[in-house]
């Protein structure tokens, strides 16, 4: 059992410090005397395969199918199952199992490409939310650490040259939002080919659209262009460079964490239908 919980330990670590994402999966309430009891482990990767175990059976697979299930949102909750391995959401249910799922994985990653007024705020807020942020400029006034404290790597250099170098996975984010529209289309059209959870470039509706259509009769494929988020961000109206990033950091959450972008709360004798999630569109 120690070897087990060993290899657990050193599976997580790895997925921490860069390794394929995993979920771990942890008994903290059962009744006396059932099986698994409080404190059995399990690990799970994204592939279905495991380490450990909780005793086999219906209950075991069950958190199985949870764990596979979290990898890809990257949450961690608590779950509660019957002894055959029912899910159960009544409190009042007697005696449940209780099982932790912690999806363990190295911070996501965020790569401005810009490093203007928006670019600015975007990296600070995005920090502050547990992305990994790069900041690419082609500018040394722009691209330095006085001006992005917070961000892991600041970098001066072309952003062609930049983004074809730079390693990426489907854990990377990337935002476009440079100084023009031709160092923006020219970064989308570099990051396109490679590996990514997100990419977003800023601009008006008109003009993102016409971009899209010129890549897609030089060849990109469809269902890749049907993955850019442009324009860029939540619509919240937002103004200033500060609530435009936020309206960014909100959208790059949302595909994180497979949200919908709709209003949660509504007052009671409201007329309005909740806000369907939409881009920016700054002028």
């Amino acid at each position: 059992m120690n070897e087990i919980l060993a290899r657990i330990t050193a599976e997580a670590l790895a997925a921490v410090h860069g390794g394929p994402p995993v979920a771990m999966a942890g008994v903290i309430v059962a009744p006396p005397g059932t099986n698994p009891p409080v404190g059995a482990r399990m690990l799970v990767r994204a592939d279905g395969s495991r380490l450990g175990g909780l005793g086999g059976g219906a209950l075991e697979e069950a958190v199985a199918a949870a764990c596979a299930e979290a990898i890809p949102r990257h949450t961690s909750q608590t779950v509660s199952f019957s002894a055959d391995g029912a899910p159960v959401t009544d409190r009042h249910h007697s005696a449940p199992v209780e099982v932790l799922i912690e999806v363990v994985e190295s911070p996501a990653k965020l790569v401005i490409c810009g490093g203007g007024h928006i670019a600015r705020s975007l990296s600070r807020i995005a920090a502050e939310a547990g992305f990994s942020v790069t900041v690419i400029d082609d500018r040394p006034e722009f691209a330095n650490r006085d001006r992005f404290p917070e961000a892991d790597a600041v970098i001066c250099d072309d952003f062609e040259d930049v983004l074809h170098a730079l390693p990426s996975d489907s854990n990377t984010y990337f935002v476009m939002v440079t100084r023009g529209h031709k160092q923006d289309e020219a970064s989308l059209r570099t990051v396109l080919p490679k590996a990514w959870a997100y990419a977003g470039m800023i601009g008006s509706k008109r003009r993102t659209s016409a971009v899209l259509l010129h890549m897609e009769e030089e060849g990109f494929a469809k269902d890749v262009l049907d993955r850019v988020h442009t324009p860029i961000g939540i619509d919240i109206g937002a103004e200033t460079p500060e609530e435009i990033a936020v309206s960014i950091v909100a959208e790059l959450i949302m595909v994180r964490r497979g949200g919908s972008g709709r209003q949660k709360y509504f007052r009671r004798g409201g007329t309005h239908a909740p806000p369907a999630a939409a881009g920016l569109e700054p002028a």
